[in-house]
Parts: C-alpha cells; sequence; structure tokens
C-alpha cells in the first residue's frame, strides 16, 4: 500500500515547486514508510510514497514505459496483473520489471481511459502521458482506496491519498463547506463528493478524471462503473452451489505477497469466513490478530479463538481497556475531517496488533452492505409492510404527531424506544432509512444548528444524498434499494474510510475480498429473500458457510465493534467533554446554539438521555475545528 500525490498546471508549462511537492509526500509517510519518488516535468509533478508488497527490488515508483513517456504513481493492488501483463506482452509491450503497477502504464497505452475496466483490485492511480499531454486519475470501484484533489483560483489541480497532503498546499481553500456540516451531524462521516472544504473533493468510487492541455475544460468526474442487476436473479440454491467457490477465488487472488499476510479475525461471520478460506487455500497456518475488550458485552475474542483453534491459526490477541480513550486526540490528525465512527478507535489497535506480525491483512469488510447483514434492514422492511399498508395522507399526519409527543426513552427496554420509528413511519421509505440512519435526526439538528448556519445551509438537507443515490438505483426492490445506498454512502464514507486510515497510520496494506468487484456483482444479484430471510441476515452466506464454520459463529447475535461512550462521558471525559463543547472554537464559530450544547451534555450526565452518540459527534467536529482553524466560509 502507498501514498500518491501531484500538482498540475493545465494552462501552463512551468516548473513546479519541488520543495512543496516534497512536503506533500512526506506528510503521507506513513503510507510508505520503504521509498519515495518523484517526476517532474514542464507543468507536472508526481510523487509517490511506498510500502513494498511485491516486487520489492523492482517496483520502485514513479514507474514508466518503454519509452519513458507514460508515468504512473499507484496506491493498490491489481490482482489480475499477470493475466494483463501476459496479454499486454503479446501486444507488443515489454514490461522491465514483475511489478502490478507496470502493468497499468502498459495498458494506458493500449486501451487509454478504458483500461480502468480491465484492473480486478484496489486502486487510486495518476497517469502523466507525455505524447498525449494529458493526466489521468482513477480511484478503484468501490473506494476502497482515497484520492482526494481541488482545483486551485490560477486553475492548478492538485491532488493526493489524504486530505492532509493537499492542505501543504499555500493555497488551498479551506472554507467549510456548510453542507459537509450538515452531512457530518446526519451521517457521523462526510459522504463522497464533498469534504468538510468547500473546494476541496473526493474522486468517487468507480469515477476518473481526464485533463487534456490540449482541450482544456474544467475538469468532470466521469463514471466508468456502477453496481447493476444482471438480469438473472441468483437463488438460494445458486448461493449454496456457487458462494464458497466465488469467495475463495476472490480470497485466492488476494494471497500474492512477498512479505508476511494474514487476517483479522473478530470472530464474526465475514472475518471467519475470509480465514477459513484462506486456511484451505495455503498450507501454512494463517496469521490472525483480533482485539477484545475487558467489558464482556463487547468482547467476542472467545468466537475469534474458536475459528483459530478450529483452523490452528497463528492467533495474536488483544485487549483494549474500557478505559483506553487516549487515541482520541489522535483521530483529528489520523481522518484530517470530521469523523464520527467511534470504532475507528478498536480498529487502529487491531491493526497495531497485526503490523507487529504481518504486512498485509485480510478483512471481513463488506458482508453486511453486500448480503444485508445489518439488523436495521430487517427493521426498515418491517416498516415498508406498514408503510404499504397504510395511505401517505393518512400515516403522515398519524406518526408524524407520535413520532413529535413520544418521549426519548433510552434508558427503556428496546420494545418502549420507539420515538424513531414513529418518526420514520411519517416518511416515505428512503427517507424513512435516512431516519433511522441518523446520529441526529433533523428536529436535533435544528435544535443544535445556529440561524447563521441555518440560513447557509439555504434549506438544504442530507437526505439529498440519499436522494441522490435513490435516482440511480438500479432496481425497486425496497431491501436491495437501500443496500445500495449503503454501498455508496456508509460503507465507502464510514468503514472503508475507517479501515484505510487506522491501517495506513501503521502502514499495513489491508486487502478486501468480499468487495472483490466480480464477487459484488454475482452477490447483488442474489434474490432478497435468499439474503434476509426472516430474522437472518445474510442468510445464504451462512447456509453456504456451514460445512466451513461453527454454528455458534454463524447464527450468534450480531455485535459489532463498539466503545463504552456513555459511561466515558459520565465519568473520565467528563471535563474534557464540557472543555471540547462549551468554550473556545465550538462557540466561536458560529455553527451551533450554545444552549443546546448545554442541554445535551446535561441531559446525558443526570441519566435522563444517552447523549453519546451526538456528544461524540459533537467532540469530534470540536477537534477537527481546534486543529485547523479553518476559515468561517
Amino acid at each position: 500500500m502507498c501514498g500518491i500525490a501531484g500538482i498540475f498546471l493545465p494552462q501552463n508549462a512551468t516548473e513546479i515547486d519541488q520543495a512543496l511537492l516534497t512536503r506533500m509526500n512526506g506528510i503521507q509517510s506513513h503510507r510508505g514508510p520503504d521509498d519515495d519518488g518523484f517526476f517532474y516535468g514542464p507543468g507536472i509533478g508526481l510523487a509517490h510514497r511506498r510500502l513494498s508488497i511485491i516486487d520489492l527490488s523492482g517496483g520502485h515508483q514513479p514507474l514508466f514505459n518503454e519509452d519513458g513517456n507514460v508515468c504512473v504513481v499507484f496506491n493498490g493492488e491489481i490482482y489480475n496483473y499477470q493475466e494483463l501483463a501476459d496479454e499486454l506482452t503479446t501486444k507488443g509491450h515489454i514490461f522491465q520489471t514483475h511489478s502490478d503497477t507496470e502493468t497499468i502504464v502498459h495498458a494506458w497505452e493500449e486501451w487509454g481511459p478504458n483500461c480502468v475496466e480491465r484492473f480486478r483490485g484496489m486502486f487510486a492511480f495518476a497517469i502523466w502521458d507525455q505524447t498525449q499531454q494529458q493526466l489521468f486519475i482513477a480511484r478503484d470501484r468501490l473506494g476502497i482506496k482515497p484520492l482526494y484533489y481541488s482545483v486551485l483560483a490560477d486553475g492548478t489541480l492538485i491532488f493526493g491519498s489524504e486530505l492532509k497532503v493537499l492542505k501543504q498546499h499555500p493555497d488551498l481553500p479551506r472554507a467549510i463547506d456548510h453542507r459537509a456540516v450538515e452531512d457530518y451531524f446526519t451521517f457521523g462521516y462526510i459522504p463522497e463528493p464533498k469534504t468538510i472544504f468547500a473546494d476541496v473533493f473526493k474522486l468517487e468510487p468507480g469515477h476518473y478524471l481526464l485533463l487534456d492541455r490540449k482541450n482544456l475544460i474544467q475538469p468532470v468526474p466521469t463514471e466508468y462503473w456502477d453496481i447493476r442487476l444482471s438480469g438473472e436473479s441468483v437463488t438460494l440454491e445458486d448461493t449454496e452451489r456457487e458462494l464458497v467457490d466465488r469467495l475463495t477465488e476472490a480470497v485466492k487472488i488476494r494471497l500474492v505477497s512477498e512479505v508476511p499476510l494474514g487476517a483479522f479475525l473478530s470472530g464474526g461471520v465475514d472475518s471467519s469466513a475470509v480465514v477459513a478460506l484462506m486456511s484451505n487455500l495455503q498450507d501454512a497456518p494463517v496469521n490472525t490478530c483480533s482485539i477484545g475488550f475487558d467489558v464482556k458485552e463487547f468482547n467476542e475474542t472467545e468466537y475469534a479463538q474458536i475459528v483459530a483453534d478450529r483452523y490452528k491459526t497463528n492467533h495474536h490477541s488483544g485487549t483494549v481497556s474500557q478505559d483506553d480513550f487516549d487515541l482520541i486526540d489522535k483521530l483529528a490528525d489520523l481522518y484530517d475531517e470530521p469523523y464520527a465512527d467511534s470504532s475507528a478507535m478498536p480498529t487502529y489497535r487491531v491493526c497495531e496488533l497485526a503490523r507487529k506480525h504481518v504486512t498485509v491483512a485480510l478483512s471481513g469488510d463488506g458482508g453486511d452492505e453486500l448480503l444485508a447483514g445489518y439488523r436495521r434492514y430487517r427493521w426498515h422492511l418491517n416498516e415498508d409492510r406498514v408503510r404499504d399498508k397504510l395511505p401517505y395522507a393518512l400515516r403522515r399526519p398519524l406518526f408524524g404527531f407520535l413520532g413529535k409527543v413520544y418521549p426519548k426513552l433510552d434508558w427503556a427496554p428496546r420494545f418502549l424506544r420507539a420515538k424513531t420509528t414513529f418518526q420514520s413511519m411519517a416518511f416515505d421509505s428512503v427517507e424513512g432509512y435516512h431516519n433511522t440512519m441518523s446520529i441526529m435526526r433533523q428536529d436535533a439538528r435544528n435544535a443544535l444548528f445556529s440561524d447563521q448556519l441555518k440560513s447557509k445551509l439555504n434549506g438544504y438537507s442530507s437526505l439529498e444524498v440519499f436522494r441522490h443515490h435513490e435516482a440511480s438505483a438500479p432496481t425497486t426492490d425496497p431491501l436491495k434499494k437501500i443496500q445500495y445506498i449503503d454501498m455508496k454512502t456508509y460503507l465507502v464514507g464510514d468503514i472503508l474510510t475507517k479501515v484505510d486510515r487506522a491501517s495506513m497510520a501503521h502502514s499495513l496494506e489491508v486487502r478486501v475480498p468480499l468487495l472483490d468487484h466480480k464477487f459484488v456483482e454475482w452477490a447483488f444479484n442474489v434474490q432478497s429473500t435468499a439474503t434476509l430471510q426472516g430474522h437472518e441476515g445474510k442468510y445464504c452466506f451462512k447456509k453456504a458457510l456451514e460445512p466451513h464454520l461453527p454454528h455458534d459463529v454463524l447464527y450468534r447475535k450480531k455485535m459489532g465493534f463498539a466503545v463504552p461512550l456513555a459511561n466515558w462521558f459520565r465519568g473520565p471525559l467528563q471535563q474534557k467533554l464540557r472543555d471540547s463543547l462549551l468554550s473556545g472554537v465550538m462557540v466561536e464559530c458560529g455553527l451551533f446554539n450554545p444552549n443546546t450544547l448545554t442541554t445535551l451534555i446535561d441531559q446525558h450526565l443526570s441519566g435522563r438521555r444517552d447523549n453519546s452518540a451526538a456528544l461524540w459527534t459533537l467532540m469530534m467536529f470540536a477537534a477537527f475545528m481546534q486543529k485547523n482553524a479553518p476559515e468561517p466560509e
């Protein structure tokens, strides 16, 4: 795994500021501690940090074609590189290395922008074609690898693997995107293509940018891939027959490495499946790593140990204390922009543990979104059944009233905590799901935001993010529609972002076989009745894996990767919470209602409400503001 950076002057061919590009590249040295490299040409500069995985001696970047006219910097892995190299060799291309990176430059020569359709892997890369005077930047289909870019006031394009790379440029505009603030306090992350800064963007998954000096136009991302239905529905019988073989193939191609390789093993279904299939594919024991908690309700290491024992892995386990909040201040540096998934802390720890033993780790990420593993999918479909029976004209006023007057009973048993359900039932299906997924729902955001921020938003709502993806969804199936929305938002904005930054902080490469695009294309066509059956999510996945994993691992209650925030805020973090939210930049920025900040804290400390999710979201925003001192607009 690596980091890339670049500066492109589309309107002139003056020399690039080499000291600036060196700083941009140096700030991401954690992504590639083994090597660095630079290319400079008239009006173009490319930089690379390398974590050596394949072709340790010959994979230095930037890497060139035979005559030196095409140059690439690359972050990721192309798993079908040998197959591509063989095909390109028959077409007359000459390879100088055994690196997967070199297939990119020759594929560009042969197929141009369509080369991305040939790559099977995770990637963000930039190609400079001196002859064509073109800069081509692409990101993988699912967004496993990140790519940030900005067009500066003078037309200069800058890009990098992390936002901190761009922040090294003195002319980077840092005005806050108020829509991103609304999105963040809804979702806990800022969804693609936005960032916290109005003029900085993430290149969306499955998109590329093509800049051409001969035809100067504002760069507009072009989509080259999306999740689609094939027209051939995959049945439960099909999955039981094919799933293990298809996933085994996706795992197998991710085992190529010239450095130590292993896997995360949480004890959940997805990571256990990956470990089981890895064990069947190699003679040597798999290196596995898991992190547990010293609080029983958050700890699932016993299930990880069951799988480790069954497959006789080299298992390494660590324990996170319930008071392990030392990472809080580090998270703002790690994620660069507001990010509120508190499971980033144990994820950081398991990556830290894994890096002591391996350089590459396979993970089980993506299974819940792809194969309907979240409980919220079942709840959503139950709500949809009620929506179908009650006309909107009756449902909206009835449930809207109940959602407004019903108390927020955080302390009560789950079946009495119906406020969110009542609110959601007043909406259509997608708006209801948006309400369910909101950390702070619309009424809570209205109370939190200042009049100044509401004016800046000018009616914008984060619901527009879901509406945009709803319009692109390839199906009207209510389950697949919200799975599609999750894969475009939560998966890339939260899960994959979390793992990329936490792993790269330790120079650890993480590979994700469940998000192999060929497996995704097949699995998304599995019938909804096969993925979600009764109360059982990922039903077909679990049935197919019964010969490979114990029943207790497959069918136990899902736990997640949570931390005890509520207790932290009522105990050791109480003063830090007050200091972060009630003084300094959070009050002075003019974005929030100070009375609401006080109320949220007081309610939580008194035990009347569990506001821990909202308070954590606010604390992470405060950490960002304190470290970045952004312009007000």
